[in-house]
C-alpha cells in the first residue's frame, strides 16, 4: 500500500532520533546470528508524525530485512482479517510456497485470508487466531536469510480480528525471528472491541514510545530548510504557535508557503494563523471547493470506498466518465488530496477523514448503498460489501436483509462472530419481513454464543417468542439457549427452558433431544429440589432403551453418569456406558465436534469411566477429544475442557506431575476466552486437589486465593466435588474448624442421593477431622463410607474406605485393615492411593519393605510430601 512520504524527504526527521535509534537496535537484534524478535509500539495524536517515523523504519530495515507493511483504514475496520491479508499479500501471492506457508492450518487460515472458500459451519475464532499465529511463525522462519519485519500504521483502525491475532502474537515474538512495528493513535480513538488488543500489544512491546509535538527550535529549523535561510526565526515561531508543533500541519503550511509566499508587508502571525486553519478540521476539505464539482465528487466517492479500492470504481460511484476522472484525479493530486497511483490512497488519514466528513449526509448514505452493489457486481463477496450496507438508512428492503444475512454466514465461516453480529443487528433495524424476524434473532443468538452469552439469551428468547420457526429450529434455538444459560452459570434457567420446550413439543426426535437436555442440566446443577426423584424418572425412561438412536444414546449416557454419582455398582454403570457408545466410541452425530447434540454427552461418558476405575476407556475418549479439537481448530473452550478432562484422568491415575501440567494448560487456554467459566472452576478444583495430593499445600492455597476457589460456588456442578476439595485444603492448612464446616456442607451430595465415595470423599476427610473431637461420629462416618464403597465396588473406593477405617481403628485391628486396603488398591489404577496405603501399612507395622515400596511409588507419582514421610520413617 502506498503511504505518504515524509514531509521533508531525505532529511533527518527532527527530534525523532531516539525513536529511530530504538528501531535500529531492534533490527540489529533481529539480524544477529541468533535472531531476537520483538515488538515496537509508537503512539501519538493524529498528525504527530507516526507515518513519517514508520517510513524511515521501513527504509532502514529494508536494507537488511524483508519488510511487509500496510496502513489500516477506517473503511476496513469492519472487514474481518483485512489487515492480516494486507500484511501477508506478497507471501500469499507466492503460489509455489503457499502450501508450505499454510501448513496444517489451511482449512482455518485459508478462508480467513481469502485463499479458500469458507465451509458451511462456523469456524472457531480462537482456532483461526491460533492458525494465523502459526502461519506467522512459519513465514518468519521462511525469511530467516533476510529476517521478516511487519509494519502496521494506524493500527487503531485495523479490524478487530487482525488485532486479536497480533495481540496473541505479541508475547511470542521474542522467540521468533520477527520484528513487529505498530503505530496507533491513543486507544480512545479505536473501536471498543479493539482497545483491549491495543493495550495487549503495548504490554507485550519491548519498547512503547509516545511521540511528542516538535519544539519551537525544530519548527524554526524546518522553516529555514523548506523556505531558505532567509526565513527568520519569527516566522518559524509563528508557524509553531499556529500548529502546536504538529509535524503534519507544519509540513502542510510549509508546502503552501513554498507555493504562495507571504506578502512581505503582511502581519506574519495573523497570516500564518489564517493559513493554518485551512489544514485542519472541516476547513481542510474546503480546498475541494476550488477544484470543481467533479474533483469533489471523486474525492467523496473515494472516501466512502476507502483505501486500496481502484480509482475507476470511485469514478463509477461518482458518475464520472474516464476523461472526467483523469482530470479530477490530476486536480486532487495537485491539491495534495490523493497520492499518485491507480487505487484510492489519500495523502494523510486526516485528509481522508475530513473529506469523508464533508460528504453531504444524504449523499453519503446513497454512496454507501451504491458502493455495496458496485462491489458485489465486481465479484466481491457479500462480506466485503457488508461494511457499506451497515451505513445505509433502514428502509424495509428485503434484498438488503438477505445480503446482510449472507454476509453474516460468511463472517461466521471465517471465524469472525463479532462481524456477523454487526450485520445481523443491522438487518434487524431494516427490519426484516415479519415471517423472517424470528430467523434473524435465531441467527444473531447463535452468532453471539461464543462471545456474549447474555446477548445470545436475549435474542434466542425473542426468536422463541416470535412466530416463524419450525419444530426443528425451535428445538435448536431452545437447545442453544440452554447452552448459553449454562455457560453463564444459570443452570436452573437452562433446565427450565428445555423442560418447558419438551412439554410443548410433539412426540418425536426433537422432544427426546429436549428431554435429554432437561435431565442433563438438572444433573449439572449444584443444588436440586428433587435429585432422587429426577434419578428415578431418568431410570424409568432410560433403563429399557437399547441405544439404537442418538436420543436413546444420550439418555443412556445421562443414566450412566447419574448412576456413577449415586454410587451404583460400577459394573451396572459400565453396562449403561456400553449401550450409549458404538464400539466404545461416540456414535455419528454425538461426537466431539457435532453441534446438534453438543459435546457434553461424550464428556459425560468419559467422566463416568474415569470414576468407575475404567481409566483406559476414559483416556481413549478424551484423547479423541483433544485430537478432534486440534484437527478442527477448536482451540477455545472446547480444547481447554478436553485438556482439563485429560488432566482429570491423569490425576485419577496418580500421575500427579503430568496432571498438574495438563491442568495448567487447560487454564491457560480457558483464560484466553474469559473468566469464571465452568471450565475454570473444574480445572482449578482439580488442580487444587492435585497440588494437595503432591503435598504442595502453599501452592494450592495461593491458587485457590488467586482464582477465588471456595464458597459461594456457582450453580453448576464442579468436577470433582468442590466442597470436598475445599474442605481438604482447609484441613491441610490446619484450619480444622473451618474444614469441618466445609465438609459438613459437602454432605448435601448425600441428600441428593449421590453416594460415590471417590467423587465426593467428604466422609473420609470429615472422619479424620473428627477422630479426636467426636470419635463416635467419626466411626459412624467410616461405617457409612464402607457401605457406600462396597455398593460401588471399585477397587479404589474399597481401598480408600478401608484405609480410612484403619486410620481410626484400635492399634490391634489397624494392620489387617491397612493390608486389605493395599490388596484392593493393587487392583486400582490410582497409584498415589496405593502409595499412600503402603506407607500407612509400613508405619502401622514397621514393615520397611512396604515403606520402601511406598516411597518409590510416591516418587513416581509426584507425591512429594508422602515420599518425604516415607523417607523419614526409613531413616
Amino acid at each position: 500500500m502506498t503511504t505518504t512520504p515524509p514531509p521533508w524527504p531525505g532529511d533527518p526527521l527532527p527530534e525523532r532520533e531516539l525513536e529511530l535509534a530504538a528501531a535500529d537496535r531492534a533490527v540489529d537484534a533481529l539480524c544477529r546470528t541468533r535472531p531476537e524478535g520483538g515488538l515496537l509500539v509508537y503512539s501519538g495524536a493524529a498528525g504527530i508524525g507516526k507515518t513519517s517515523v514508520l517510513a524511515r523504519v521501513r527504509a532502514r530495515a529494508a536494507e537488511r530485512c524483508t519488510v511487509r507493511s500496510t496502513r489500516a483504514d477506517p473503511g476496513t475496520t469492519a472487514v474481518p482479517f483485512h489487515t492480516a491479508r494486507a500484511l501477508f499479500a506478497p507471501d500469499l501471492a507466492d503460489t509455489d510456497g503457499l502450501a508450505a506457508l499454510l501448513g496444517p492450518h489451511r482449512a482455518l487460515a485459508g478462508p480467513a485470508l481469502g485463499l479458500t472458500t469458507p465451509g458451511e459451519e462456523p469456524a472457531d475464532p480462537q482456532g483461526v487466531q491460533d492458525a494465523l499465529v502459526a502461519l506467522t511463525a512459519r513465514a518468519a522462519r521462511r525469511h530467516r536469510a533476510r529476517p521478516l519485519v511487519l509494519v502496521l500504521d494506524d493500527a487503531h483502525w485495523a479490524d478487530g480480528e487482525s488485532l486479536g491475532w497480533l495481540a496473541a502474537l505479541g508475547p511470542r515474538l521474542a522467540r521468533l525471528p520477527l520484528l513487529l512495528v505498530v503505530a496507533h493513535r491513543p486507544t480512545e480513538h479505536a473501536a471498543e472491541e479493539s482497545r483491549p488488543h491495543l493495550d495487549a500489544l503495548g504490554t507485550a512491546a519491548r519498547l512503547r514510545v509516545t511521540l511528542r509535538a516538535l519544539s519551537p527550535e525544530a519548527a524554526a529549523g524546518l522553516t529555514r530548510r523548506a523556505l531558505g535561510t532567509g526565513a527568520d526565526d519569527a516566522l518559524g515561531r509563528a508557524l509553531w504557535d499556529a500548529t502546536g508543533g504538529s509535524p503534519y500541519e507544519l509540513a502542510e503550511l510549509l508546502a503552501r508557503l513554498r507555493e504562495h509566499p507571504l506578502d512581505p508587508g503582511a502581519d506574519q502571525a495573523s497570516a500564518v494563523r489564517e493559513l493554518a486553519a485551512t489544514v485542519r478540521g472541516h476547513r481542510l476539505a474546503d480546498r475541494l471547493g476550488g477544484l470543481g464539482p467533479d474533483a469533489a465528487r471523486l474525492a467523496w466517492a473515494a472516501a466512502v470506498l476507502g483505501a486500496g479500492i481502484p480509482l475507476r470504481l470511485a469514478a463509477s460511484l461518482a458518475g464520472l466518465s474516464p476523461g472526467r476522472q483523469a482530470t479530477a484525479t490530476g486536480e486532487l493530486r495537485a491539491a495534495r488530496v490523493l497520492n499518485p497511483g491507480d487505487t484510492v490512497d489519500f495523502t494523510h488519514p486526516l485528509v481522508a477523514g475530513a473529506v469523508y466528513d464533508a460528504v453531504p449526509r444524504t449523499l453519503r448514505t446513497t454512496f454507501h448503498g451504491r458502493a455495496a452493489w458496485l462491489l458485489t457486481a465486481e465479484g466481491h463477496s457479500p462480506a466485503a460489501a457488508a461494511r457499506h450496507l451497515l451505513e445505509v438508512h433502514p428502509d424495509q428492503d428485503p434484498a438488503l436483509v438477505e445480503q446482510l444475512r449472507r454476509a453474516a454466514r460468511e463472517h461466521l465461516a471465517v471465524g469472525a462472530p463479532d462481524a456477523a453480529r454487526r450485520c445481523l443487528e443491522r438487518a434487524l433495524r431494516e427490519p426484516p419481513e415479519h415471517h423472517l424476524r424470528a430467523h434473524v434473532h435465531h441467527e444473531l443468538g447463535c452468532a453471539a454464543l461464543l462471545t456474549s452469552p447474555a446477548d445470545t439469551v436475549r435474542h434466542l428468547r425473542t426468536a422463541l417468542e416470535l412466530p416463524g420457526l419450525d419444530d426443528t429450529l425451535r428445538a435448536d434455538a431452545t437447545f442453544r439457549l440452554a447452552q448459553a444459560l449454562a455457560h453463564n452459570q444459570q443452570m436452573r434457567e437452562a433446565s427450565l427452558s428445555v423442560a418447558f420446550a419438551a412439554a410443548t413439543t410433539e412426540p418425536g426426535p426433537e422432544r427426546l433431544r429436549l428431554q435429554a437436555a432437561h435431565f442433563m442440566y438438572d444433573a449439572f446443577r449444584a443444588t436440586e429440589d428433587d435429585g432422587p426423584g429426577r434419578s428415578r424418572r431418568l431410570a424409568q425412561l432410560a433403563d429399557p432403551l437399547a441405544g439404537e438412536t442418538n436420543a436413546e444414546r444420550a439418555l443412556l449416557t445421562l443414566r450412566a453418569f447419574d448412576g456413577m454419582l449415586r454410587g451404583e455398582n460400577h459394573t451396572v454403570v459400565a453396562e449403561f456406558c456400553e449401550r450409549a457408545l458404538t464400539d466404545g466410541h461416540p456414535a455419528p452425530g454425538l461426537g466431539w465436534t457435532d453441534t446438534v447434540w453438543g459435546f457434553e454427552y461424550p464428556c459425560l461418558a468419559g467422566i463416568t469411566y474415569a470414576w468407575i476405575d475404567e481409566l483406559d476407556r476414559a483416556e481413549e475418549l478424551f484423547g479423541e477429544a483433544v485430537r478432534a479439537y486440534e484437527i478442527s481448530g477448536w482451540s477455545g473452550g472446547h480444547l481447554a475442557f478436553a485438556h482439563m478432562l485429560t488432566g482429570a484422568v491423569l490425576r485419577r491415575r496418580g500421575r500427579l506431575a503430568e496432571a498438574e501440567t495438563r491442568l495448567r494448560e487447560s487454564l491457560r487456554l480457558a483464560d484466553r476466552i474469559g473468566t469464571g467459566l465452568p471450565v475454570h472452576w473444574d480445572a482449578v478444583c482439580l488442580l487444587v486437589d492435585t497440588l494437595l495430593a503432591r503435598g504442595r499445600t502453599a501452592d494450592a492455597q495461593r491458587l485457590a486465593e488467586a482464582r477465588g476457589f471456595g464458597p459461594p460456588y456457582p450453580d453448576a456442578m464442579i468436577l470433582p466435588d468442590a466442597p470436598s476439595v475445599h474442605g481438604r485444603l482447609l484441613l491441610a492448612l490446619g484450619r480444622t474448624d473451618e474444614a469441618v464446616a466445609a465438609l459438613e456442607a459437602a454432605s448435601a451430595m448425600a441428600e441428593r442421593g449421590r453416594h460415590n465415595p471417590v467423587w465426593a470423599p467428604w466422609r473420609r476427610d470429615l472422619a479424620g477431622a473428627l477422630a479426636t473431637r467426636d470419635p463416635e461420629r467419626a466411626r459412624a462416618l467410616t461405617r457409612r463410607l464402607r457401605v457406600d464403597a462396597e455398593r460401588f465396588g471399585t477397587p479404589t473406593a474399597l481401598g480408600m474406605a478401608l484405609g480410612c477405617e484403619a486410620a481410626l481403628a484400635p492399634a490391634g485391628a489397624a494392620p489387617a485393615l491397612h493390608a486389605r486396603a493395599v490388596a484392593h488398591l493393587e487392583e486400582s489404577p490410582a497409584r498415589d492411593e496405593l502409595a499412600r496405603a503402603r506407607v500407612a501399612l509400613g508405619l502401622a507395622t514397621g514393615d520397611r519393605d512396604q515403606l520402601h515400596r511406598g516411597l518409590l511409588l510416591a516418587r513416581t507419582c509426584g507425591a512429594d510430601a508422602l515420599a518425604e514421610q516415607a523417607r523419614s520413617a526409613l531413616a
